[in-house]
């Protein structure tokens, strides 16, 4: 239970020593306990009546309404003191980034973030253009108490040029400029290494994120420690490694003879495959799979692909780090699959996703608020000694999930809280309330 009040202590020390800039860490700090808790979706209106009735403090709905929206809450020092209070955020001496997008439908009009999107996942019955945010997410795979899990880590809202030519659109007093999303994820990622320094990252992207669109950039930021893995287009040509000619004159040969594309290759090597036992997906798997050393165009560098063979369906793997190992590949590429499943948890099991905020200050801190209580959640869960032991346990699952550490994370709270007094001074700093609901919760 340490890291809870340590964090706190840290959170407050970000906000100004005036009575008003210590109010509104009292009020982060709550709205972040109130988050956690899971007792109802994250709207606005909820998190108001959950300080009212569990902790006892009692805000005027416009002022609150105003903190929410405000545009001096130190978001940046937040999240760098997150990013340092991760336990042992390396996997085996790498820093893995998931990098992927996710859209969140809206209804309202004026809903900031809010343009025609094109889903490639939507269903039969759902419009493939919704009305919806797009939001560039970066999050840590890091393996917790025997499990892969997603630690968000940093966002930012995507906005056509269209949607930003009509009006000058500001946050936190910034107008905002268009992005490309690799731009984006290049900003977010450089962000991390300055926090991360000499640290090798490996981001994990799917097909669309994994081109040179975004190793270029990020090289160029970063240097050679950053490096790609992600998924390789079925038409993707390859070619073989360039072989020395002394004595001929010229440029020398940066690409060899080209080998054929990457559907082709996987019906000739297929035969040579072998055997691997990996973790994939909560379990240890046999997977049959083969690798080799080719020049992709689309990465204008060497890289190392891996065709992965179940049944009669296959997909390739391509990385730019030459040190991992086939089995180091496709673990990593499946643990990938773990920031899908942070976006459920972000938008149904916090209830990011059911926010009634337009104004673009309000949008952006709800996020970060949301984002926040979901990377102290499992922060908190990486400093237990051992799991919380799964609710609805099957044959099939058994490991524990995200709702398991909110449940045991809530009990502390309902015992201790973060550890350091949010209510106002000289009024009762919890609600004696709190503890029967939380047990109710629990």
């Amino acid at each position: 239970m340490s890291i809870l009040p340590a964090l706190a202590t840290q959170f407050q020390a970000l906000f100004p020593a005036t009575p008003h800039g210590q109010e509104r860490g009292r009020w982060f700090i709550l709205t972040l306990q109130a988050i956690v808790v899971p007792i109802t979706a994250s709207r606005t209106s909820n998190l108001l009546r959950t300080i009212a009735t569990l902790f006892g403090v009692h805000i005027a709905q416009s002022r609150y309404y105003t903190f929410m929206a405000s545009v001096k809450l130190p978001w940046t020092a937040v999240w760098e003191t997150l990013w340092r209070a991760i336990p042992n955020p390396l996997t085996e001496g790498r820093l893995l980034l998931g990098l992927d997008d996710s859209l969140n439908p809206k209804t309202g009009r004026k809903v900031f973030g809010c343009q025609r999107t094109f889903d490639h996942a939507a269903k039969t019955n759902q419009s493939q253009y919704p009305w919806a945010q797009t939001i560039v997410t970066v999050g840590l795979l890091q393996v917790i108490h025997g499990r892969w899990c997603c630690l968000p880590l940093a966002f930012a809202f995507y906005l056509r040029r269209l949607t930003l030519r009509p009006r000058c659109i500001r946050v936190c007093g910034v107008a905002l400029t268009f992005a490309t999303k690799f731009a984006q994820a290049v900003a977010l990622i450089r962000r991390l290494g300055i926090v991360f320094p000499l640290v090798p990252i490996l981001v994990i992207c799917d097909s669309w994120f994994g081109n040179n669109g975004l190793l270029k950039p990020l090289r160029e930021a970063l240097g050679p420690r950053a490096h790609l893995l992600s998924r390789l287009r079925t038409n993707a040509a390859l070619y073989d490694l360039p072989t020395p000619t002394p004595g001929v004159s010229g440029r020398p040969r940066k690409y060899g003879a080209r080998l054929g594309n990457a559907g082709q290759l996987a019906a000739l090597r297929q035969a040579q495959g072998q055997s691997y036992t990996v973790k994939l997906y909560g379990r240890m798997r046999t997977v049959t799979a083969v690798d080799q050393l080719v020049m992709l165009k689309t990465l204008r560098c060497q890289v190392r692909v891996v065709w992965i063979f179940r049944k009669t369906r296959w997909l390739a793997l391509v990385t730019t780090d030459l040190t991992l190992s086939v089995a180091q590949m496709i673990e990593y590429y499946g643990a990938r699959w773990k920031i899908e499943a942070g976006f459920r948890e972000i938008k149904q099991e916090i209830g990011s996703a059911e926010t009634q905020t337009r104004q673009p200050d309000a949008v952006t801190n709800h996020l970060n608020f949301c984002l926040a209580a979901t990377a102290i959640t499992w922060i908190y869960g990486a400093h237990l000694e051992q799991a919380p032991p799964r609710r609805y346990a099957t044959s099939k699952r058994t490991e524990y999930a995200f709702a398991d550490l909110r449940r045991r994370l809530a009990q502390d709270l309902g015992g201790e809280g973060f550890g350091i007094a949010c209510a106002d001074p000289g009024k009762p700093t919890q609600n004696p309330l709190i503890a029967a609901v939380m047990k109710l919760v629990a």
